[in-house]
């Protein structure tokens, strides 16, 4: 819809393409902007990566930039998704930092040639053909990119889409800049022909065997005793296992649910019922629905299932003359009532032209006095479609004429819309919108079926204030009674269910039960292993109060922090060792696997045609360790207890079934490079973000 129309249509395809990157799993495709920012002192500082500082109020601005390239393309940003933005935002500013000196060192560019083919060229860059393909055909046309350039270049210096082209741009060629980083380090991988036929042997060698186990349930808990030195066994043993990537924090909650009341829900729908007659008696419904409703809805003509209402309700609305009023009624949380406004039978979809004037040059008198004179000379014969590549600002419809194709009701501006589905056939009409003043001719109208306007009030249940005073006075009676020791105590006391928000990192938006959490989280970063909340933190209808029961730094963690998390662990090792006894008593002796399982108590379990790529025992899930040791064990001999994952095994192996030889050595050769491939560029990544020490201190920001 004329120029301005015209570079958002393709803008948002651009700006889809910047969206499109922070949803990327991996964001190696992220790269290098110009080096590292000056601070005056720390307050700024939001983190470091490779020893270069990244300043808060950088990452604040590309945050806000991001976000709003959301609302352009969802026109709403719920908490979740700006945690996920400013997530996003963080790893895309630790990327460019970290590989702005390698890209440094190698001295990659994309040259001025390069950077012309990728727009310019016979085979433009992929982001390019996306953008500016035909809608319609989904074919890529030249014809697009140089009327969106010569739009762009008529428009103002300080036009907000000149920036945003220039930001594509950088971030196209950015990308192009990843991309030879990856090829030279992806270029140095090799899968050479050894690799190749174990892993085919892996998938196709098979081993039939028969095995005896004792299983780490069939002995209580009770009946072990775990000492220190076990525990310190596990953790040396698994030590490796036990790297916390960035700092985390535990705390356990209770909440008090402040959620309006039986009374309070009556007095909502009292207070609608009271509006109910001024709707029903209302000469301007739209002014009326600005100044009471919650949800502030302009008043379109929508078609049946449309109105955002069940089913039941919609049918109701359509069927009933203008000027009904219906409600109160509950509606999504709210209680409503909604007033047919206006309805009739329309065309479903309408093919129209247009030639738009702009008014920001020529004012809207000359731009209404110019769309009349061209309108005068179209009824005088002259052809529309010469006159609209002639004077239409919107040069993308220009080109063909003014053509719009063909569309529904709420493909356009509401204005444009009332035009062209309240008119007929062959009708010129001239509309202002925002865009300018639109010359339109309705070529035709196809279908028809019913549309109504409607007049919804809402008003959202929610608590009084008589309800959460008393609801904040009992969280208040509970922040007051505690103290480090006693917060277990006091809960089961008043019956309240404690819960606990597991491995909280500083940034988090939401956890366990909470959907906004930053205020707590924000304590908890504050905080001591046994403080309890210096206030009730409300969220929602929610009132809680919380105690941090532990901190888990960046790097390994010590075995105290870990404890719980390998009890299980560790329990099953110490069962092992009392069953690995028992089975290797009933070894002593024993030439056969029948009479070990004879003298354990226990079953021989034939099991065949197993790989030693997919180590699965039926019914007792993967067994990497005993599966391993089979295939390297041989024949005919009876093992010694080998300690599983559910439980210690003694087995046999019947016989090794080889597969034929391997006959396309090059084809595996390349599977399995692909597969390499397909894992390498989030890998260089945590390689390089590992050897930068990033430190984050988001957590006292967000």
């Amino acid at each position: 819809m004329g120029v301005m129309g015209f570079l958002r249509e393709r803008m948002g395809k651009i700006l889809a393409f910047f969206i499109g990157f922070a949803l990327l799993a991996f964001i190696l495709g992220e790269v290098v902007r110009s080096g590292g920012s000056f601070f005056k002192d720390d307050r700024n500082l939001l983190g470091e990566a490779d020893g270069e500082k990244i300043a808060y109020d950088d990452f604040k601005n590309k945050v806000d930039q991001n976000s709003q390239q959301y609302k352009q393309q969802s026109g709403a940003l719920p908490p979740q998704l700006l945690n996920y933005v400013q997530q996003t935002t963080w790893d895309r500013m630790v990327t460019e930092t970290i590989l702005q000196k390698e890209v440094d060192k190698l001295g990659l560019v994309v040259g001025a040639d390069e950077s012309k083919d990728m727009i310019h060229g016979n085979n433009p860059d992929p982001q390019i053909v996306r953008a500016f393909s035909d809608p319609k055909t989904g074919q890529y046309d030249p014809n697009n990119l140089n009327s969106f350039l010569s739009n762009l270049a008529a428009s103002k210096a300080d036009d907000p889409h000149r920036k945003q082209w220039d930001d594509f741009l950088t971030e196209l060629f950015q990308a192009k800049l990843s991309e030879k980083y990856i090829a030279l380090t992806t270029n140095g991988l090799y899968v050479n022909s050894l690799e190749a036929k174990d892993d085919y042997e892996a998938k196709n060698k098979i081993v039939n065997f028969k095995y005896v186990s004792l299983d780490y349930a069939s002995v209580p808990d009770n009946k072990i005793t775990i000492t220190n030195d076990d525990y310190q066994s596990y953790y040396d043993e698994h030590k490796a296992e036990f790297k916390n990537p960035a700092e985390s924090r535990t705390f356990d909650y209770v909440s008090f649910n402040a959620a309006a009341s039986k009374d309070d829900s009556l007095a909502i729908k009292k207070q609608v019922e009271t509006l109910k007659d001024s709707l029903k008696t209302s000469k301007n419904d739209s002014l009326f629905v600005q100044l009471y409703a919650t949800t502030k809805v302009p008043l379109n003509y929508q078609h049946k299932g449309r109105l955002g209402l069940d089913p039941k309700t919609d049918s109701i609305l359509f069927n009933s003359p203008n000027g009904f009023v219906y409600g109160p009624f509950l509606s999504s949380g709210s209680y409503k009532i909604a007033k047919v406004v206006d309805s009739h039978v329309e065309a479903d979809s309408v093919k129209a032209r247009h030639i738009l004037i702009d008014q920001s040059v020529i004012g809207h008198v000359k731009a209404l006095a110019k769309a009349d004179s061209i309108k005068k000379l179209i009824e005088g014969g002259k052809s529309f479609a010469d006159l609209a590549k002639l004077y239409s600002v919107d040069k993308g419809s220009a080109l063909k004429g003014g053509d719009l194709g063909t569309f529904a009701r709420g493909a356009m501006v509401a204005p444009f819309d009332e035009a062209v589905f309240s008119g007929k056939k062959g009708d010129l009409k001239i509309v202002t919108t925002q865009f300018g003043v639109h010359l339109i001719e309705i070529q035709d109208q196809k279908g028809s079926s019913k549309v109504a306007k409607v007049a919804i009030v809402d008003l959202p249940i929610k608590a009084s204030s008589a309800t959460e005073t008393v609801v904040y006075s009992k969280a208040q009676g509970f922040l007051a009674s505690l103290t480090k020791d006693n917060f277990d105590a006091v809960a089961k006391k008043d019956g309240l269910t404690k819960k606990t928000a597991a491995d909280v990192s500083g940034i988090a938006g939401s956890v366990l039960g909470i959907d906004d959490a930053r205020e707590i989280v924000r304590w908890a970063y504050n905080a001591a292993v046994g403080d309890f909340s210096d206030k009730v933190y409300i969220t929602g209808n929610q009132y809680i109060i919380a105690q941090l029961v532990q901190i888990k730094p960046k790097g390994t963690l010590s075995l105290d922090a870990v404890k719980k998390q390998i009890t299980p662990m560790v329990t099953a090792k110490v069962k092992g060792k009392l069953l690995s006894g028992k089975l290797q008593a009933a070894l002593s002796g024993s030439s056969s696997i029948e009479q070990v399982a004879q003298k354990s108590g226990t079953k021989v379990m034939p099991l065949q045609n197993i790989v030693f790529a997919n180590p699965m025992i039926p019914g007792g899930g993967a067994e990497y360790k005993l599966i391993g040791t089979i295939f390297g064990s041989q024949p005919n001999k009876l093992s010694k207890p080998v300690e599983g994952q559910q439980g210690v095994y003694v087995f046999v192996v019947n016989s090794f079934v080889n597969p034929a030889q391997l006959a396309n050595v090059v084809r595996e050769r390349q599977q399995l490079g692909q597969a390499m491939l397909q894992r390498v560029d989030s890998q260089i990544f945590e390689a390089l973000k590992d050897k930068a020490n990033v430190k984050d201190y988001r957590a006292k920001f967000l």
